[in-house]
């Protein structure tokens, strides 16, 4: 009789966003304060490349099976290229993503694919570049175009455009962003507005997803696209004519607490159950004080057992991150 697959021993938790530097070369404003610094980690506080793998190995012990790179801006670290090279080679793990801005992925999408690296988000609210220069301080729009065109003719796949929904700065371009989906053979997600920001601000730009959604009723009806067992919490559709597809994430007017399979760790090397949860674990300093695997495991354990706490989302007070998401990694 053939045997069944071992139990997940973090249950149905087999995602981690890896954060790998709090470094970024933009400024969005519900990332990054536009005014001042934000408070950068010392480079000996932030986990070596090596003390990451290990902590990916251990992860992959307990049951993960996605990991997907993120920062700050991960491509702004050195040696990233080679680090994506040496997290493929972790044995069980089945995905490794990575969300980029897109400023230098143009300059190195070809080392990325040469690695093995395909499943690529882009971080893009805007197709405006005055627009773009608005929301993220900087006027790189030209050269995450280049970077999206070159990774596209390279062959990566997929290729997913994140669209984070701001009531009153970039609402009225839903239709330019799927229609991108329309032509290319991408993956348009729609990010409601998360309260990572003051609360004025945030109600300010609030644009709840079911009112996306109604704005974009004239594509007709789309079909819904099964969930794959390491996705996110996007909900895909295809619609007629389209080449790609687009996805709707409602962290906040329909959260998906229930369905969450996701952990975040940060490049502090904190582990943390929920993205607005205070609770985090701290994974660097047993590392770096000897712990052995199956210590560092039985962390990983401990925070899906804090996934338990779920957020009040009817009192937005309760919702703020703690810091800035550059901090914490997208």
């Amino acid at each position: 009789m053939e045997k069944s697959a071992p139990a997940n021993p973090l249950g149905p938790v087999n995602y981690l966003r890896l954060s790998i530097t709090d470094r970024c070369n933009l400024r969005c404003f519900y990332c990054a304060p536009a005014e001042g610094e934000w408070e950068k980690l010392p480079a000996p506080e932030i986990l070596r490349y090596e003390e990451m793998l290990r902590l990916a190995r251990v992860a992959v012990g307990q049951g993960i099976r996605k990991i997907r790179v993120t920062g700050g801006e991960p491509l702004v670290r050195k040696g990233v290229v080679e680090f994506i090279q040496n997290l493929h080679q972790v044995k069980g793990l089945k995905e490794v993503c990575l969300t980029t801005n897109g400023v230098r992925l143009k300059e190195l999408a070809p080392a990325l694919h040469a690695v093995g690296l395909r499943h690529l988000n882009l971080s893009l609210d805007t197709l405006k570049r005055e627009r773009y220069r608005e929301l993220t301080g900087s006027d790189h729009f030209p050269e995450v175009l280049s970077g999206l065109e070159q990774a596209a003719s390279l062959g990566f796949h997929p290729i997913k455009i994140n669209c984070v929904v701001l009531k009153d700065l970039n609402d009225g371009e839903l239709l330019d962003f799927a229609y991108l989906a329309r032509e290319r053979p991408f993956q348009v997600r729609f990010i409601e507005f998360m309260p990572t920001v003051s609360r004025r601000k945030w109600q300010r730009h609030l644009l709840p997803m079911a009112e996306v959604r109604r704005r974009l009723a004239a594509l007709g009806a789309g079909e819904p696209v099964c969930r794959t067992s390491c996705g996110g919490p996007a909900r895909i559709f295809r619609f007629p004519g389209f080449k790609g597809e687009l996805g709707f994430i409602s962290a906040i007017s329909e959260h998906q607490c229930p369905e969450c399979n996701r952990l975040r760790l940060t490049a502090a090397g904190s582990l943390r159950p929920c993205l607005f949860g205070a609770a985090e674990l701290d994974l660097k300093g047993p590392l770096r004080q000897g712990a052995d695997d199956a210590a560092l495991g039985r962390l990983f354990r401990e925070a899906v057992y804090l996934k338990a706490w779920k957020p009040k989302f009817s009192d937005p007070d309760t919702l703020h991150p703690c810091r800035q998401m550059v901090s914490i990694g997208g």
